[in-house]
């Protein structure tokens, strides 16, 4: 039994009147004494009212792993005994309050409430939202009832013990995953040629009309007396770098997740597609210092293990080091490579040694800057300004938009391959990059 709000503020109004009332007659001081035992009275007999927690049976299930930017649901099965559909309830439902008690990276829980009657079965969806990739420990689910007076309350907490991991979003992994699988099931498994444009050759052809004049082989021609054409296929086996900026300025949420989680979804759906395609695929994580490496390996069994290494990525705090971090990767890499980096930049001033490091990068190798856009800072400049400090937040906000277009421009100068697109476009922008960077044979 524990007392409610309610009886300490009947308890803190009744103390000063009988106290006026024993001022005015000491004849009147017993009142006092009988208004606290009618208090207690009451007290007692609405927690004998009250549903009793052996009336409660409760199970808890929730999945052991949820993806980051969707929430852990938990299911709460409330099973009520028949018992207490007597003097006690006379058939009326009561409203339970609920909430989940756990530890992690997640937002603040909240509480619950539901209407539950005697001799019933009700499920009650409760809802975590993980804002970090990580584990969630859920401990117990908190369950809290009134009497009918509502003087008395009663506590149930369900252990739960139970750890949740939150991992890298790959539902589009997973959809495009989907899609292949359909494409090739009405003709079974079957080695899939693509032909057209590319510079490893596939096959001879009659040529046509609309072939390009270049791929006529003239000594095959001359052989079978008309004219033979070259048919050439995308090149496999290219490798690719994955390279996750894990510095400050990717700790930086955008729709409630962080920079660093979408691209690292991404970079999954892009990792999936070229491993499908014959490619190779590995991850790098940097910022004051290497925090990750993993070389490029082949096949789609390789994916888990992609999967499993962009998890581990963590949040850090320090400013990224471009110039020691790709350096490094530039001394890692032996033979050219598609590097895709993930970052982010403030403004030119900061983004004067990255430039150069993307720079000497993209000497050796094929490179792809990703980087995500603010929409705060736009959502800044097409405001209207209704005072002078939204004036000034839409100048700084556009200037800033300004710098970042002219580092852009920059790095399209010395032949980076750019990407600056809203979170819900980047993983399609980097898919046509990267096959567009196929088609003309870049790597």
């Amino acid at each position: 039994m524990r007392p409610t709000p309610r009886l300490a503020v009947l308890f803190a109004v009744a103390a000063p009147l009988a106290l006026m009332a024993g001022s005015a007659a000491p004849a009147w001081w017993v009142l006092s004494f009988d208004i606290a035992a009618l208090l207690v009275a009451a007290f007692v007999l609405d927690a004998v009212m009250t549903v009793p927690r052996r009336a409660m049976r409760v199970t808890v299930s929730m999945a052991p792993r949820v993806f980051i930017g969707e929430p852990i649901r938990v299911a709460v099965r409330i099973d009520a005994a028949a018992a207490w559909n007597d003097w006690r309830g006379r058939g009326r439902g009561r409203d339970i309050e609920m909430v989940v008690a756990a530890r992690g990276d997640i937002e603040p829980p909240e509480i619950t409430h539901a209407v539950i009657a005697a001799a019933s079965v009700q499920v009650i969806e409760l809802v975590l939202t993980p804002l970090r990739r990580g584990r969630v420990d859920v401990r117990a689910v908190n369950l809290r009832w009134r009497g009918p007076l509502g003087l008395n309350q009663t506590l149930l907490s369900v252990p739960v013990d139970t750890r949740v991991d939150v991992v890298p979003n790959i539902r589009a992994a997973q959809t495009a995953s989907l899609q292949f699988n359909d494409r090739d099931s009405p003709f079974g498994v079957k080695m899939q040629r693509d032909r057209g444009s590319g510079t490893e050759f596939d096959s001879l052809r009659d040529f046509v009309a609309g072939m390009d004049s270049g791929s006529i082989d003239w000594k095959h021609s001359a052989r079978h007396g008309r004219l033979v054409g070259k048919e050439f296929r995308v090149e496999r086996n290219h490798p690719i770098v994955l390279a996750f900026d894990t510095g400050h300025l990717m700790r930086e949420p955008i729709d409630g997740v962080a920079r660093l989680d979408h691209a690292i979804g991404a970079g999954l759906l892009l990792g999936w597609v070229a491993l499908r395609g014959g490619d190779l695929v590995g991850t790098y994580g940097f910022d004051s210092r290497v925090r990750h490496w993993a070389p490029p390996l082949r096949g789609t069994s390789s994916f888990p293990r992609l999967q499993h290494q962009a998890a581990t990525l963590g949040y850090n705090t320090d400013e990224t080091n471009f110039t020691l971090s790709l350096a490094e990767l530039t001394r890692r890499l032996k033979r050219r490579t598609l590097v895709v980096v993930f970052t982010d930049f403030v403004d030119t001033v900061t983004a004067e040694l990255m430039v150069e490091s993307v720079q000497n990068l993209g000497g050796r190798h094929v490179v792809i800057f990703v980087s995500l856009r603010d929409p705060a800072l736009q959502e800044m400049v097409d405001a209207r300004p209704d005072h002078a400090g939204a004036l000034a937040r839409a100048v700084v906000a556009n200037d800033f938009l300004r710098d970042r277009g002219a580092v852009f421009a920059r790095l399209a100068r010395i032949g980076v391959h750019c990407l600056d697109v809203d979170r819900q476009a980047v993983s399609v922008g980097l898919l046509n990059k990267y096959l567009a960077i196929k088609e003309r044979g870049l790597i």
